[in-house]
C-alpha cells in the first residue's frame, strides 16, 4: 500500500496551526500521516504543537529556510510515496484527500495535482492562490481557472472537470516523492513565491503532467505569512519570474518573451512611481538589478534544464492576459 504524508510547513504561524489543523486532523484519513515541519519559528508554535496535538509529527528545522529551502529539506527526512503539501492556513473538507492520491495513483505521468481551493473569508468564491488550476500566459502571468488577474470568481461548479492544468497550488499540492527529487525538489533562490510554478514547469519538460481535481475541496485564507500588499511580496514576485521565464523558456522564446516582460514590469513600474507608491517602484527596480546579477547561477541552472527537455508544456495561453483583461474578459471561460 502507497504511503502518503500531509506536509504543512510553519514559520511563526501558531495561530494559524490552532485554527486550521484541527481540520485537517479531523478530515484526514488515519492511514495518512500528519507532520507539521517548523522553519525555525519563534512563536512558541513547536510547543503548542506538542502540547495541543499529539497525534502530529513535528519535524524541526534550524532556522526559516523560506518555502523553497523549508520544503526541500523537509521532505528529504520524510519517508513516503506521496506527499500533500498544505499551507498552515488552509482548512480542508471532508473527503479532501483520498481524491488527490486517486489521481496519482491513477496516472504514472500525472507529477502534481491540486484540488479546488475557496476563499476562506468568501467561501462561495474562489482563492487567488490556485482557485481551480493554474495557468500562466504567452508573457509569464499567473492567472486560474476561475481568478484572471485581480478578478476571482464565484464557484457555482462551472470549473468542477478535472483537467490538465500549467502549474498546482503551493497552498495544497499532492505530488510523487521520486518526481519530486527527480526534478530537483523546489529552486530555493526563489526562498517563497512562484516556486511551485517553476517546480510544475521543469516537471513538464520532463514529459509529465499536472492537473486540477476539484472534486477535493479546501478554503485558503491566503497571506499567511506575508500580507498582499507586502513590498517583500512584490520584490519576490517580479524577481522570481524572471528568473522561472529565464530558466525555463525555450530558446526560441526566450529572447522574444522575456524582454517584452521586462517591458511590462518598466511599465508597471512606472504606474507605481506616478501613483506616487515610491516603495513598490523601488522593489520593482530592485528585482530586475537582481536578476542580472544572478544571470551566471541562471545560465547554469538553464543549460541543465534545457537538456533534459523531454515534452513541451501544457497550459500556457497564446495571448497576453494583461491585455484581455483591460478588455473586460476578467472570467476564465471569457479567455479560453
Amino acid at each position: 500500500m502507497s504511503t502518503v504524508k500531509v506536509v504543512i510547513l510553519n514559520w511563526n504561524g501558531c495561530s494559524h496551526l490552532r485554527t486550521f489543523l484541527p481540520s485537517v486532523v479531523r478530515d484526514t484519513p488515519s492511514h495518512v500521516g500528519i507532520v507539521v515541519a517548523d522553519n525555525g519559528s519563534t512563536d512558541g508554535s513547536v510547543e503548542m504543537l506538542h502540547g495541543e496535538f499529539p497525534g502530529v509529527e513535528v519535524l524541526v528545522l534550524d532556522r526559516n529556510y523560506g518555502y523553497a529551502g523549508g520544503y526541500n529539506r523537509a521532505l528529504a527526512r520524510i519517508d513516503a510515496d506521496y506527499y500533500i503539501l498544505l499551507n498552515s492556513d488552509v482548512e480542508t473538507s471532508p473527503g479532501w484527500c483520498e481524491p488527490l492520491i486517486t489521481a496519482l495513483e491513477a496516472d504514472p505521468q500525472l507529477a502534481a495535482v491540486q484540488p479546488k481551493l475557496r476563499a476562506c473569508r468568501q467561501r462561495g468564491y474562489f482563492e487567488y492562490a490556485g482557485a481551480s488550476g493554474g495557468f500562466i500566459d504567452v508573457l509569464g502571468y499567473p492567472f486560474c481557472r476561475g481568478r484572471i488577474l485581480f478578478t476571482t470568481e464565484r464557484d457555482e461548479g462551472q470549473y468542477d472537470t478535472y483537467r490538465d492544468c500549467f502549474w498546482a497550488s503551493g497552498a495544497c499540492m499532492a505530488c510523487r516523492r521520486e518526481l519530486f527529487t527527480l526534478v530537483g525538489g523546489f529552486d530555493e533562490a526563489f526562498f517563497a513565491h512562484m516556486e511551485e510554478i517553476d517546480l510544475c514547469w521543469r516537471a513538464q519538460l520532463a514529459g509529465y503532467r499536472i492537473a486540477v481535481e476539484p472534486a477535493s475541496v479546501v478554503y485558503h485564507l491566503g497571506g499567511g505569512t506575508l500580507s498582499v500588499d507586502s513590498p517583500r511580496k512584490l520584490y519576490l514576485n517580479y524577481r522570481n519570474n524572471l528568473w522561472m521565464l529565464y530558466k525555463n523558456l525555450s530558446s526560441g522564446r526566450l529572447w522574444c518573451v522575456l524582454p517584452l516582460r521586462m517591458a511590462m514590469d518598466g511599465a508597471s513600474a512606472l504606474v507605481y512611481l506616478v501613483r506616487g507608491q515610491r516603495e513598490a517602484f523601488r522593489q520593482v527596480w530592485r528585482a530586475h538589478m537582481d536578476f542580472y546579477k544572478a544571470l551566471s547561477s541562471l545560465r547554469a541552472k538553464r543549460r541543465s534544464i534545457q537538456a533534459g527537455r523531454r515534452a513541451r508544456p501544457r497550459g500556457i495561453y497564446p495571448r497576453s492576459v494583461v491585455l484581455r483583461y483591460l478588455l473586460g474578459n476578467k472570467r476564465f471561460d471569457d479567455m479560453m
